[in-house]
């Protein structure tokens, strides 16, 4: 039970989030690699900040992890760190490198995403 003063006054607690995140569409999959192991994830939401990855396999929280989106705004890869993991379920990662020619290309994604998010995109 929460008894801190914002849950107490009927306030929702403001988000340490400094970028919004957007839900994707089945087909948005990362291949990462994380100490010489890699996967390929479906990205449950994504921000210019960071995304979620759907893996069953655990990773240390702090651990750095390499991405490469396949994506049709062209290749984007960055760095990414763990921030948490929930077992079973998948990885919150913060970026934490992109390159000059991969940012307008991630910005570009998720100003997609976000078009989509909204009821746009039909089947």
């Amino acid at each position: 039970m929460r008894t801190d003063k914002y849950f107490l006054a009927g306030h929702s607690i403001p988000s340490r989030r400094h970028y919004s995140r957007v839900e994707t569409p089945h087909e948005v999959w990362v291949y990462w690699n994380c100490k010489g192991r890699a996967d390929t994830s479906r990205v449950r939401d994504l921000s210019m900040g960071g995304l979620f990855v759907e893996t069953e396999k655990a990773r240390e929280v702090d651990a750095t992890i390499r991405l490469d989106f396949l994506v049709q705004e062209g290749q984007i890869r960055a760095e990414a760190v763990v921030r948490h993991a929930k077992p079973g379920s998948g990885l919150g990662l913060k970026f934490t490198a992109l390159t000059e020619e991969d940012g307008p290309r991630l910005t570009a994604l998720v100003t997609r995403l976000r078009g989509l998010s909204r009821g746009t995109w039909t089947h």
